[in-house]
């Protein structure tokens, strides 16, 4: 099994014969989506999907109404691939998933209300929740929480209760593109500061460095530190480190500069 960061919210899973890719946007590397067998997105801006994105694949698309709309206004020729799913509903894209939740954390009450859901996955007897844009609670215990750090819907202070609420063993960030790298170990040392006292991780590895976790991986035991490199961010797990953990494989750094739209 291999979990693999790319830009942003981007999270590629990768377990047997199948890749699940979890919100390819406008941050996120064109790789992420290579051999994909299913891509998953949670809400409609494009921070967590674009239309180029989708066609770079002949993967199932799934997704909420909100975001099919969109697809069959900008991206017409992927629309015989996309299946809408809703809040409560299981599938199975190769995977285990349910849906969780339904709207976008509020940005200000003054703008729309987006819908927005999360996917709890099941790979390998262990469970993955990416809540997208939202703060939703899973309805069952999860062993590796997708966390969002840093947006315009988001206090840190919010982000901490957040994830002490799931209670999962591991935190990785997610939606860590629109920090500085001083704010993001600033948030890095507060969310650290209240989840080791709990027996709960929090992890980043950020494009252009190397999580080196050789022995220990994502789903089980204690990340190791951040080892500079040139390359991308994947954490792999395979049946022959089972039982200790994963090693390394590396992607490609992201290139796209484009500015996050406000709404994000």
């Amino acid at each position: 099994m291999r979990l693999t960061k790319f830009g942003h919210a981007c999270i590629r899973i990768e377990h047997a014969d199948q890749t699940v890719v979890i919100d390819p946007g406008v941050f996120t590397e064109p790789e992420a989506v290579a051999g994909a067998t299913a891509i998953l997105i949670t809400h409609e801006h494009p921070d967590h999907w674009t239309p180029d994105q989708l066609r770079r694949t002949d993967a199932p698309i799934y997704t909420i109404a909100a975001v099919a709309h969109q697809i069959e206004q900008s991206a017409r020729s992927v629309l015989e691939r996309v299946t809408v799913v809703g809040p409560g509903q299981d599938f199975t894209p190769g995977l285990p998933v349910s849906v969780v939740g339904q709207k976008h954390a509020i940005i200000h009450d003054e703008l729309p209300h987006f819908d927005n859901s999360g996917y709890l996955i099941e790979i390998a007897g262990r469970v993955l929740f990416h809540p997208g844009d939202a703060l939703t609670l899973p309805p069952r215990p999860v062993d590796l929480l997708c966390l969002p750090v840093s947006a315009p819907w988001l206090k840190i202070s919010e982000c901490i209760d957040y994830a002490r609420a799931v209670g999962a063993a591991k935190s990785l960030a997610i939606h860590d593109k629109i920090y500085t790298d001083a704010a993001l170990d600033i948030a890095a040392g507060h969310l650290q500061r209240f989840l080791e006292p709990k027996g709960l991780t929090y992890s980043r590895v950020e494009p252009g460095s190397e999580f080196n976790s050789r022995g220990v991986h994502l789903l089980e035991g204690t990340p190791q530190p951040l080892r500079a490199s040139r390359t991308g961010t994947s954490l792999a797990c395979d049946s022959a480190n089972s039982a200790s953990g994963s090693e390394l494989a590396t992607m490609p750094q992201p290139a796209n500069s484009r500015a996050l739209l406000p709404d994000t």
